[in-house]
């Protein structure tokens, strides 16, 4: 058998990524549900007709048919008549969340707060940081006919504060607000708004230029319209009031200045100043966020990785006040989506972060001979019982052997049982020091007992993606 070539975009860590991404994963869990955020999940499928409502994404759906559709023309016939509905991989976690929330209102508390950490799939051509499967991460807070602003405030900070307890990254949360530029774009007589949107969203790929044109073609733009669009897109800055002062001085100048643009103005201002009091910097004003998708109302939130901005967005959302609704009831939300994937990727392939251990085996219980391994087990269970994760010796080998074992794998500790009434031992194989010890009482330092990740060039790490 040939060796298999590998799927372009499907990524497959080594143990040690595959560990780094655990513990993002656990730190990013943990974080969530100190702020009072519930765990769902949701399933991998959903009727394609629902996934084509989100707009330019809808080519990316992978669809499912069963092999019987191809082999035999009538059965396939057959089994469309009896789904009713033809399916497709989810490609985000918002469609599928909308979906559930309508489902299950009956059942939830509102202000509902969900998170969700699962696999998505979307077919995209694969490139730096972009997969055509991958882990996400998202957040969200749902009402019940209303929600408050406030919790468009609160949620860029929970990330920001999830972010900081993750080695090897720095990240920034770049805000904007549809109102403002809805506001603004109406005030200079630019209607076709959400056009306007999905060409400003295209700004950091395209360019100023490139941007302009696309706002004259496809927006209806005159020349000195699309300019001033350009001038709102580069109002940017941490603190809100400079960030204000400059959008009002812009409106003024270009006679754009209206109730829905002072309205969102304050809303921005608002978080930029809850965000200065909690996280200097972590939080940055950047009207050039529009978010090209139709359904955002509120606030809209992109970040990037700082000093490594050409990745892109690792984590965006935004307030949507309609993509939840059951024609009776809406149910206004706001959330944030954190691509897993795309973190780890860039911290695995730029060298950003280390793991102490590829393999979560703190000890390695060495075996005296085939005849006594029962013994040997018996140790392991013994630890085990303790939470201390270990394993047994492979083979009854020579004990210099059985180091080098551990020692490849990097377990810091082998355990020797005492032969003939003697006491055990455990030796610290990075050090050399070999003590007595009681399979009932000895426990290693907290730094050996999980594998940790940290920060290149640290000797060690104290934040959350380091423990279990």
């Amino acid at each position: 058998m040939t060796r298999p070539a590998p799927l372009s975009g499907f990524p497959e860590w080594l143990p040690a990524g595959r560990l780094a991404e655990q513990r993002i994963i656990d730190s990013l869990r943990r974080t969530f549900e100190l702020h009072g955020f519930a765990s769902v999940e949701t399933r991998a499928v959903e009727p394609l007709e629902e996934l084509l409502r989100k707009g330019e994404t809808s080519k990316e759906v992978y669809v499912l048919r069963r092999l019987q559709e191809y082999a035999d023309p009538a059965l396939a016939s057959q089994l469309a008549s009896l789904d009713g509905k033809q399916l497709g991989l989810h490609f985000d976690l918002t469609v599928p969340f909308a979906r559930y929330v309508l489902e299950q209102a009956g059942r939830l508390d509102f202000p509902f707060k969900r998170y969700q950490i699962q696999k998505v799939w979307r077919g995209e051509r694969p490139q730096d940081g972009r997969f055509r499967e991958f882990c996400q991460a998202d957040i969200d807070v749902v009402g019940q006919g209303s929600l408050p602003f406030h919790y468009e405030v609160e949620l860029p900070l929970v990330m920001a504060e999830a972010f900081g307890r993750l080695p090897g990254l720095r990240v920034q949360i770049l805000v904007g607000n549809r109102k403002v530029c809805e506001g603004f774009y109406r005030g200079l007589g630019l209607d076709r708004v959400d056009e306007v949107l999905r060409a400003i969203d295209k700004l950091g790929k395209i360019g100023p230029q490139a941007t302009a044109d696309l706002l004259v073609q496809t927006a209806g733009a005159s020349a000195a319209q699309a300019a001033a669009c350009l001038e709102l897109a580069a109002v940017a800055g941490p603190e809100a009031g400079p960030v204000r002062a400059a959008a009002e001085a812009l409106a003024r100048r270009h006679g754009a200045s209206g109730a829905l643009l002072e309205e969102g103005l304050g809303e921005l201002s608002a978080l930029l100043q809850a965000a200065w009091e909690a996280a200097p910097g972590a939080v940055a004003a950047d009207l050039k966020i529009a978010r090209g998708l139709d359904y955002y109302t509120g606030s809209v939130y992109e970040s990037v990785l700082v000093g490594h901005e050409s990745l892109g967005s690792v984590c965006s959302g935004g307030r949507y006040d309609s993509l939840a609704s059951d024609g009776a009831q809406s149910y206004p939300g706001v959330g944030l989506s954190v691509g897993v994937s795309r973190l780890v990727s860039r911290l695995l392939g730029g060298n950003l972060v280390q793991v102490s251990r590829p393999t979560p085996t703190a000890v390695l219980v060495a075996v005296v001979d085939e005849d006594r391994r029962g013994v040997s087990e018996a140790v392991a269970r013994a630890l085990r019982s303790r939470g201390i994760p270990c394993d047994v010796a492979p083979t009854a080998a020579k004990f210099g052997k059985q180091i080098r074992f551990a020692d490849r794998r990097a377990i810091p500790y082998v355990w020797f049982p005492g032969a003939d009434g003697q006491p055990d031992e455990v030796k610290d194989i990075r050090t050399g020091q070999q003590v007595l010890a009681d399979r009932t009482a000895w426990r290693p330092p907290d730094d050996d007992l999980w594998p940790r990740v940290f920060a290149t060039g640290e000797a060690s790490s104290t934040g959350e993606a380091s423990s279990r």
